[in-house]
């Protein structure tokens, strides 16, 4: 299950859009932020239903 979710970049501070994948269960990975080109690393935890994503730098 896919689900977009917006969010600001920790670096530029630019509000933009990720594409969640759900059905893959809790997730930690790095993206390049669309604007800045600067690591993010995503935390998504999720039970399939319920979700919570946050976003860092990767020296936090």
């Amino acid at each position: 299950m896919l689900e977009a979710q917006s969010y600001q970049c920790p670096y530029c501070g630019e509000e933009v859009e990720a594409v969640l994948d759900l059905s893959a269960g809790d997730q930690e990975y790095v993206e390049d932020c669309p604007v800045c080109c600067r690591p993010i690393v995503f935390d998504l935890r999720t039970d399939g239903r319920d979700w919570t994503l946050h976003v860092r730098t990767e020296n936090d």
